[in-house]
Order: C-alpha cells, then sequence, then structure tokens
C-alpha cells in the first residue's frame, strides 16, 4: 500500500456505523413478519433488511472513507490490498425465525488480515470493536477478554452447506472424545462474539467467507486468541480461532 492507513479512525468510524446498522436491524427484526425475502439456496437467505442495512453501511463509508474499497455479502465488490467488508445479518435465517442469534460484522482488511473489527449482537445488546495495537472496547469501554476458568472445554462450530461432511464429523468427534462441549449458533459473528466475551473457548469452522469472519477475527486475535485463517487454491476459507488449549486440541486449519 502506498500509505499506512489511518487504524484508530478506521476503528471509531466501524464502532459507530455499527452501532447504527444494529439499531437498523432491531427495528426490522421487530418486523421480520412483513420483510421480504428471497432463498440464494438451501438455508441461505437474504431479507430487504440485509440489503437496505449493507446500503447504509455502504453510504456511511463512501463518506467517512471516500477512498475506501467496499465488499459486502449483498452487493459483492472488489477488495484489493485494504478494504472493509460487511455482513449486514449474519445469521438470517436467525434472524426471521425470532432467534437472537445474528448479529452486524464490519471488519476493515489489509493485506488479506483483518485488523480492524466491530460486531454487534443487537438483541443481546452486545458491541465490540477493536483494531490492531489499539485495544478492544465493549460498548465503548475499554475491554479485556475474561478468563474465570483455565479451560471451559466449549466451543463453537461453525457450519457451511460446502463443508465436507465427514471431515465435519469427524472434527467434532474428536472433540467430543477429548471431553469438549460443542455449540452451533449458525451465525459466525455472535459465535467469534461469544468467544471474545471469554463465553466459548472458540470458534471453529472449515468453511466461511470473510465478510463472515472478518470483524470478530480482528476482535478476537486484539484480545489474545489465536486466530488461523486457511486459505485454499479454490478460494475457500476457513478458520481455527481460540484459547491454546482449544488450538492444540483440533491442530492446525
Amino acid at each position: 500500500m502506498s500509505a499506512t492507513p489511518d487504524l484508530a479512525a478506521r476503528r471509531d468510524a466501524a464502532a459507530e456505523l455499527v452501532a447504527e446498522a444494529a439499531r437498523e436491524a432491531l427495528a426490522a427484526f421487530a418486523r421480520r413478519e412483513t420483510i421480504a425475502i428471497d432463498a440464494k439456496r438451501p438455508q441461505d437467505f437474504v431479507s430487504a433488511a440485509d440489503r437496505e442495512i449493507e446500503a447504509l453501511v455502504r453510504r456511511r463509508l463512501a463518506a467517512r472513507f471516500p477512498g475506501d474499497a467496499v465488499v459486502g455479502e449483498e452487493e459483492g465488490g472488489e477488495g484489493g490490498d485494504a478494504y472493509w467488508i460487511v455482513d449486514p445479518i449474519d445469521g438470517t435465517s436467525n434472524f426471521l425465525a425470532g432467534s437472537p442469534l445474528w448479529g452486524v460484522s464490519l471488519g476493515y482488511v489489509v493485506d488479506d488480515v483483518p485488523v480492524v473489527g466491530a460486531v454487534a449482537a443487537p438483541v443481546l445488546g452486545e458491541l465490540l470493536v477493536a483494531a490492531d495495537g489499539l485495544g478492544t472496547l465493549r460498548g465503548g469501554v475499554p475491554f479485556e477478554r475474561p478468563q474465570p476458568l483455565a479451560d471451559l472445554r466449549l466451543v463453537s462450530i461453525g457450519d457451511s452447506m460446502d463443508d465436507d461432511l465427514d471431515a465435519s464429523l469427524a472434527l467434532q468427534a474428536r472433540l467430543r472424545r477429548g471431553g469438549w462441549v460443542i455449540e452451533a449458533f449458525h451465525s459466525t459473528s455472535v459465535s467469534m462474539l461469544f468467544a471474545a466475551l471469554g463465553r466459548f473457548d472458540g470458534h471453529l469452522q472449515p468453511v466461511t467467507t470473510m465478510w463472515d469472519i472478518a470483524g470478530g477475527a480482528a476482535i478476537c486475535r486484539e484480545l489474545g486468541l489465536g486466530v488461523q485463517i486457511r486459505r485454499s487454491p479454490d478460494g475457500a476459507i476457513g478458520i481455527w480461532c481460540g484459547t491454546p488449549a482449544l488450538l492444540e486440541a483440533v491442530g492446525p486449519v
């Protein structure tokens, strides 16, 4: 890149934008039964709320950082060396079903590494934001990850229609034999938020997307969790995020 981006300014902007997007999403959640829905493929939905909130974030970013590239789950875009990436409602099926387990995620990626992230779980009233080397804020207050137990042995595993089912089952069997309890929220950003808050030891997802993980990856790394992002030759992305005990239990991504 020609110049070092101002991460502090981008962290502040991410916090403001995700808070605004979370308010809009929460209002949409209250009227979810009236929202237009399309199915991209089985178990993969997009609603009018997804599109409206992504458009809002894009407008705000264009006004704040007019030279920055933006990639979104719904409208796509080109990344490059540095770009924003947004998932306006991560866990749309949960959102539409009335579950509180959905989130809003915004990340800023430099040279393929998420360096700024903001994730909100609007129904739960949670908002975390972080930038590389600048610390983490929870609801605007400096935050450090609590460690009530050295090893909870509680892990979230993400799923995808593109999973290798045999490999996924083998991973779960290995963890269960090791005494781990497995959760599945069907919302990557909320799962990583729970890992960041110390409620899980971590989150594992063999097949995911950058818009799902960018916000949470920046936050979890800044809070001291290990974050390993795998990029396959075919462009697929996977993530192992967690405590040393969890990452030792599962091995390299």
